[in-house]
């Protein structure tokens, strides 16, 4: 009632409109696709301009330490034209002794002095081409497995031919049982016509004004500033005991590939990134590193506006969606689940027919083939079970012949050795045994009726067999008035008598036990002997179907077989359980029949 309320406009007359219907839908995905693209291009805006702020930050903080630089530059300069300096390393071998620890003293208070008002200055040290050497220190001790020669600040300053230059971190290890990490800016020392080289100026930074530079840049609240050489090591970093112990990655290939001036975006695992990338005049680059998400705060409101209206619109039409798909699904879902029911054999089932429109053309369809298949099936299935019945009914009727010729054949041997009382009593059971063969109107019959039968038959055998043959009957009497099968348990003590105790000929007299109970609403006959028994192999092909064997084998187990599940069901039958030179029981398992 309510689906036709809340779709009075839709008239779903053929599957081609409820499609066409459909294609309404495709309106919801167009809006969709704009609002990405809307999305991404206010994004790529706001990303442009998150990277020009953070160009004119990183240009900011490059000429911070560029200034930091110069200066230490004009610390240099101080050395380079201080006399006593250009003196005391100079190419002077008239300098006593007493006159160069003069000299020494005061060059070591000047640096003292400096070293007093930079607390960033690490250490200053001149090194002469003519072997002398003074430092801020009055008393020095140079570390003795430290080579002045391998420094790699001492070869750049001798490389660059009077100018700054400006090394990597490093521990500086030239003092005995002194380490330090700094930065080295040193310098060739000239002589006064600034050609002939005589030393080493070396003013090893401690990094403390650098860090406080780059600690001091505001980029979001997960971004930094990192600075490399132009060999990609690192001169600063704020996680750099992370970088060292390998816990952390930075993307310095990436950095060293780019222009100065340059940004790009990373997008690798731990979120998407902007690099603006600055390099100083010393050969540094500095590197800034913002993620999108800090600095673009206007992203998030962008998008969750977006997101908003996105599933407001997603919302309403997934409720004309899911109306619309119920109306036009159900009539299938209807005649799916009645497919189903046929599938499990309910050929019963008629599928409700709605609208004549294709799928309703369909269920008629469905309901006349349902109801064909139906017939044909029951006509076959009858048929069949007519055909099985006269298969039987004349395999049953085999039985008279089959008996008489054997019987005969005992009574006419009993007669020519004049056993005349013998002659009678066989004669009288093989009476009984046909007429209670020949009643051929009922099928069924009291199991007293079968074990009358049963007991003439095994009386004829026993009279033909003498003292090779026994037999024990042990019926429970409670059983009697219950209905069985006519000539069930015959076929059984046959085929235990001519399989299994006629081949002990002159070994140990046969013994067939026929037992009868009740078991819940079961009765449970056996038949089992002592005979030389089957194996397996043998005892599964007893009951192979005749028509399947190929071979027909009269009133035999087979038939028995197909006979008790044909009239009561297929849970029911025998089982053989047999064991060479040992036996053979048959268990007959029949219901309780009143």
């Amino acid at each position: 009632m309510l689906k036709e309320r809340f779709f009075p406009l839709f008239p779903l007359k053929s599957i081609q409109s409820n499609i066409s219907l459909a294609f309404s839908l495709l309106i919801l995905a167009a809006i969709v696709l704009t609002s990405l693209v809307s999305y991404q291009v206010s994004v790529s805006a706001v990303e442009r301009n998150s990277k020009g702020y953070i160009e004119e930050i990183i240009k900011q903080v490059n000429l911070n330490i560029q200034s930091y630089v110069d200066n230490m530059e004009n610390i240099s300069l101080l050395a380079l034209t201080n006399k006593d300096v250009k003196y005391y390393i100079s190419d002077n071998s008239f300098i006593s002794s007493e006159n160069r620890r003069i000299y020494e003293k005061r060059i070591s208070d000047l640096f003292q002095a400096i070293l007093y008002t930079r607390n960033d200055i690490a250490s200053i040290m001149v090194f002469g081409y003519n072997g002398r050497f003074v430092s801020d220190r009055r008393i020095t001790t140079m570390n003795p497995n430290t080579k002045l020669e391998d420094q790699a600040w001492y070869q750049m300053a001798k490389a660059a031919g009077g100018q700054s230059v400006v090394s990597a971190p490093h521990v500086q290890s030239l003092i005995e049982n002194e380490y330090r990490w700094v930065v080295s800016l040193s310098r060739e020392l000239k002589n006064t016509d600034g050609i002939t080289a005589e030393g080493v100026l070396l003013v090893d930074l401690n990094l403390s004004v650098i860090n406080d530079i780059c600690n001091n840049i505001n980029l979001g609240k997960k971004g930094y500033l990192f600075i490399v050489d132009d060999k990609g090591n690192i001169v600063y970093h704020p996680q750099q005991q992370l970088i060292d112990s390998n816990l952390r990655t930075e993307h310095i290939s990436e950095v060293l590939q780019a222009s100065s001036g340059q940004s790009f975006i990373m997008d690798k695992g731990d979120g998407k990134r902007i690099y603006s990338v600055q390099d100083t005049n010393f050969g540094w680059r500095i590197a800034g590193v913002a993620y999108t998400d800090d600095l673009i705060a206007s992203k998030d409101d962008l998008r969750n506006s977006i997101i908003f209206y996105s599933l407001f619109g997603l919302a309403i039409s997934l409720l004309i969606s899911v109306g619309l798909s119920h109306r036009l699904s159900k009539p299938i879902k209807v005649l799916q689940s009645d497919m189903k029911q046929v599938e499990k054999g309910n050929f019963d089932i008629q599928t409700e027919i709605g609208q004549m429109n294709e799928i309703g053309q369909l269920g008629r369809s469905f309901n006349l083939m349902v109801s064909r298949t139906k017939f044909l099936m029951e006509e076959t299935i009858q048929n069949q079970e007519n055909k099985r019945k006269s298969e039987l009914l004349l395999l049953q009727s085999q039985i008279n012949p089959h008996f008489l010729y054997n019987t005969l054949d005992s009574i006419v041997w009993m007669a020519e050795q004049k056993q005349h009382e013998e002659v009678v009593l066989m004669t009288s059971a093989l009476a009984k045994l046909f007429r209670a063969s020949i009643t051929k109107d009922q099928e069924l019959v009291p199991i007293r009726v079968e074990v009358e039968h049963i007991t003439n038959y095994l009386l004829i055998q026993k009279m033909r067999y003498n003292e090779e043959l026994n037999y024990v009957l042990d019926i429970d009497e409670g059983i009697l008035g219950f209905k069985t099968l006519k000539i069930l348990l015959q076929p059984f003590v046959e085929n235990a008598i001519y399989h299994g105790i006629r081949s002990m000929y002159g070994m140990e007299d046969g013994l067939i036990t026929i037992r009868g109970r009740q078991s819940g609403e079961h009765i449970r006959f056996e038949v089992e002997d002592n005979g030389l028994g089957m194996t397996p192999e043998q005892a599964s092909r007893l009951l192979i179907n005749y028509e399947e064997d190929g071979r027909n084998q009269g009133i035999g187990i087979r038939n028995v077989n197909e006979r008790i599940k044909l009239y009561f069901g297929h849970e029911y039958g025998i089982q053989i359980r047999s064991e060479i030179e040992e036996g053979t029981c048959i268990t007959i398992v029949i219901p309780k029949l009143a």
